[in-house]
């Protein structure tokens, strides 16, 4: 078996698992067993566990970076000398994701599964990993955003931006189910490119809703 074949085999395993069951509950050995391996592959090519996370996460967002730097050169060369539209900078990031090469018609999914579960579990190393190895284009996206919503305050910005965030996750690691849902509700069909269509003009308006919170107000102390 030639070196570039058990590599992806063992990622594929890992990828798959790591969504299915989360980081912690997945064992080696469970990886091992998948893809028809033993542990000193895994040892060999990644040298530990969280060395094989890292590498998951690098398949995808190695060459999704590179796109999506490539749609924000592009977007900043269209908008001359105004700040790209909230819109455009949305539809540059769904449309860099949704038009990487997959290896599987599952590969969006997955990793939103994937980077799901590196904010929702203990995975302090992935996180670190991601902002070392990624905070070049992430930063320029998040520059974008804070140019194309100057009337939101900092604190505004950070929720909305988590709130963005949440529901891009669940709906493109949901997207499965979503699409056979509505094929069973409503006979209709769709697409993984259509959801992330839909999905644009909805997160833009959340992002650029007017704030109607009442200023919070600690309730009165009891005498």
């Amino acid at each position: 078996m030639a070196q570039s074949d058990t590599v992806d085999r063992i990622l594929d395993a890992a990828e798959e698992l790591f969504a299915e069951r989360g980081f912690s509950e997945t064992s080696l050995r469970m990886i091992t067993s998948k893809a028809k391996v033993n542990l000193a592959a895994v040892n060999y090519h990644f040298g530990s566990k969280n060395a094989l996370i890292h590498a998951v996460f690098a398949r995808f967002l190695t060459p999704f970076s590179a796109t999506l730097d490539s749609a924000f050169d592009d977007l900043e060369a269209r908008s001359e000398d105004h700040p790209p539209t909230l819109n455009s900078i949305l539809w540059a990031l769904t449309e860099s994701a949704v038009r990487m090469p997959q290896r599987n018609e599952k590969g969006i999914s997955i990793f939103m599964r994937l980077l799901g579960l590196a904010y929702t579990q203990s995975q302090g190393h992935l996180r670190k990993f991601l902002e070392q190895e990624y905070s070049q284009p992430f930063g320029r996206f998040m520059k974008l955003l804070k140019e194309a919503t100057p009337e939101l305050s900092a604190v505004d910005r950070y929720w909305r931006i988590q709130f963005m965030l949440g529901a891009t996750a669940f709906t493109m690691s949901s997207s499965d189910a979503l699409i056979d849902i509505l094929e069973n509700k409503l006979g209709v069909e769709t697409t993984v490119q259509e959801i992330a269509a839909r999905l644009v003009p909805f997160l833009a308006a959340g992002m650029k809703a007017p704030d109607k919170m009442l200023a919070y107000r600690a309730p009165a102390s009891v005498a």
